[in-house]
């Protein structure tokens, strides 16, 4: 009989962390956004007869987030290309429903105050297209010299923005990944490496912090196991709703999403000059 313990204690584990980096509000705004992006994957892979654990909570008690996310394990094969994009892009599209409406709950309560009430010790966050739209929605547009001071529900749905657009990177096998392989197939490869490329530019150019994500981009490698059924292709309503995940990608991307801990390769070179 399958245990459930592990998964139990890292769920409780992740509590913990997340409570102690953001209290008790935006641990459960934040581990309600990542149940339901991981759900939306078991669910997915419950319709289509694909085995697969509960999610597996990553708890980790530091600054920024308090948690590393969470995964489910998948075994067996999976059936067809229909079955693959489903189980990819159900779980962003879940915890999607939820992010959004927690940006904007959550800036309803925020406050806007002046820069210079901020403590020195704030945390400055960099926005997405999609935050930054959501914002000027909720507050329209800024006086000079304010900020908004966010809210722990807001910051929650900031994160779960930043975990989605992560996840749909097209690059193995991340959610994104999946959905690009089962609509181009094998020629997915050249997206792939085209995304490698495109975050080595960006953390040359814009922060160094990505570093580790390309390591691991690097680590995943191009290739992506196919499914039972590698020929069928999708039906038309699949590829829109695959553009628009990667249109959700792209505003919901954040190139410097903490701005105070951004180092590019040039400001390295500027600092090598300045010795």
């Amino acid at each position: 009989m399958r245990s459930f313990l592990p998964n139990v204690i890292l769920f409780l584990l992740t509590i913990m962390s997340t409570l102690i980096i953001g209290g008790p509000i935006y641990s459960i705004s934040i581990m309600t956004i990542l149940l339901a992006h991981e759900m939306g994957h078991y669910l997915a892979s419950r319709k289509y007869g694909v085995p697969s654990s509960l999610p597996y909570f990553i708890p980790l008690p530091l600054p920024p987030f308090g948690t590393l996310g969470a995964v489910i394990k998948m075994k067996g094969i999976i059936p067809h290309r229909k079955a693959l994009f489903d189980i990819g892009v159900w779980g962003p599209l879940f915890g999607l429903c939820l992010a959004v409406p927690a940006v904007v709950v959550g800036l309803l309560l925020s406050d806007v105050v002046d820069v210079s009430q901020l403590p020195p010790e704030s945390l400055v966050l960099g926005n997405s297209p999609l935050f930054s739209f959501l914002q000027r929605s909720v507050l329209g547009y800024l006086p000079p010299n304010t900020d908004v001071v966010l809210h722990p529900i807001a910051y929650a749905g900031w994160v779960g923005l930043f975990i989605t657009a992560l996840n749909l990177l097209p690059a193995g096998q991340l959610d994104g990944g999946h959905i690009i392989y089962s609509i181009f197939g094998r020629h997915s490869k050249s997206i792939f490496r085209l995304t490698l490329c495109g975050m080595a530019i960006i953390c040359l150019i814009y922060n160094l912090g990505w570093l580790l994500l390309v390591f691991f981009l690097l680590l995943i490698g191009f290739k992506h196991p196919p499914p039972l059924d590698d020929v069928t292709p999708l039906d038309r309503g699949r590829k829109l709703t695959g553009a628009l995940a990667f249109f959700i990608f792209f505003t919901s991307f954040t190139p410097i999403p903490f701005p105070s801990f951004a180092v590019g390769i040039q400001e390295v070179f500027k600092s090598w000059l300045n010795l």
